[in-house]
């Protein structure tokens, strides 16, 4: 007994110090960097993003994470195009990844995106005539960054060697389709087979305990259930459980490569894609506290062996969408298609276009009488439409033009 007394405080230690070491203040200085005008909103493959890239990839070497992206850089360059005014521009971006190699056999990922949409010329603000204006994304998603930063610098500083490596990826292109985490899972810079889980923090800085945090990916491990509900209690936030692994950020590339993931994010607010996204809007307090559950788990899993099983998750506890979406159809859009309607990458069991019998593969070109023709007009139709509706969707399989009906 007095053995197994010693033990449990031991254990109790380590997690209450992992769970006391990141700052509010560090924290904030990551957001104000990050979040500055002079970062001009950090758009996908301008300037301004690469000034940002180039802070991650200082940090990342501060901590003394190996790096591992492309020529042994810090950086994994991919081109992408998009439309400016009406034109289509191809570009290069680029994620940011460092490792800390713990000499494990597997690995965890820890990401967050760091573009945001710059100067409101390319797709996505909110703001009415945007063009010009910076938005600088503090929130969205300097907080989820700057949180990534602080973990690589505890977790390399800690004097643990934990029993998992950790990754770290800020990936870029996010805003414009999950570009650079589809490009990672495809080109990934270590083995894929040794990801046991990936961690996404996105929007993750202004926690309200009237609105608890959401933590999605619920259900894509049994783990989760049982470790997670201690250390948030421990912590005092307020949490609500999302059992889908496909969401509107990163950790859904992972989840449609078959590995368990969770997803933090605190909540959409009336700033989100709007040039008032500012740092001095930030709860830095609110945002060490959804770490401290991160590192609580770390430890926790410390505690445990083997690795976090997958699962194929079922349908939301609680949606953790930033959209003002009624309905979904429970698909991931590829959104590299530049072809007619919208081509489809995964597809959630048991929701509606699984249902209606739609499938990876298939190409998305009518939903009731609106035609489709890109993810723009998809998205439209979506907040038009009401639960419990039933329309009739055209798509194309292969060579072939099929309809099905679909309630969502």
């Amino acid at each position: 007994m007095k053995h197994t007394a010693v033990f449990l405080f031991l254990l109790w230690s380590l997690t209450t110090s992992y769970s006391q070491v990141i700052t509010p203040s560090s924290l904030q200085t990551h957001i104000n960097v990050l979040a500055s005008d002079s970062l001009e909103g950090r758009g996908t493959a301008t300037t301004g993003e690469i000034k940002a890239a180039n802070y991650i990839a200082r940090q990342f070497q501060k901590a003394g994470l190996m790096p591992r992206g492309h020529n042994d850089t810090y950086f994994q360059p991919f081109t992408l195009s998009f439309k400016i005014d009406g034109f289509t521009h191809q570009q290069t971006a680029r994620n940011v990844v460092g490792l800390l190699d713990n000499g494990a056999a597997a690995t965890i990922v820890i990401g967050a995106h760091y573009d945001h949409l710059g100067t409101g010329l390319q797709s996505g603000s909110l703001a009415p005539e945007s063009a010009g204006y910076i938005h600088n994304g503090a929130d969205d998603n300097a907080s989820g960054t700057a949180g990534m930063i602080e973990l690589a610098h505890f977790l390399a500083s800690n004097n643990i060697r934990e029993r998992f490596n950790f990754l770290f990826i800020a990936f870029s292109a996010e805003e414009l389709g999950l570009i650079g985490s589809k490009y990672f899972v495809e080109n990934p810079t270590i083995p894929f087979d040794d990801i046991a889980f990936m961690i996404n923090m996105d929007m993750i800085g202004r926690y309200n305990a009237g609105k608890g945090l959401t933590i999605g990916g619920w259900g894509t491990s049994s783990w989760w259930g049982k470790l997670i509900p201690g250390i948030a209690r421990q912590q005092g936030i307020v949490y609500k459980p999302d059992s889908s692994g496909i969401g509107p950020s990163d950790h859904t590339s992972f989840y449609s490569k078959k590995k368990p993931v969770l997803f933090f994010f605190t909540g959409a607010h009336s700033d989100y894609h709007k040039p008032v996204d500012d740092a001095d809007k930030i709860n830095a307090e609110g945002t060490a506290k959804v770490l401290a559950i991160i590192t609580g788990l770390i430890a926790k899993l410390d505690s445990e062996t083997g690795i976090p099983d997958y699962l194929e998750a079922a349908n939301p506890h609680a949606q953790a969408s930033r959209t003002s979406f009624k309905v979904t159809l429970g698909v991931m859009p590829d959104y590299n298609f530049t072809g007619n309607g919208v081509r489809i990458d995964g597809v959630s069991a048991g929701r509606p276009a699984e249902l209606a019998g739609i499938k990876s593969g298939d190409v998305i070109t009518r939903i009731g009488k609106t035609a489709i023709k890109d993810i723009y007009e998809y998205m439209d139709v979506l907040g038009k439409h009401e639960k419990g509706q039933t329309v009739e969707v055209e798509f194309v399989r292969g060579q072939e033009i099929r309809k099905t009906r679909l309630t969502f």
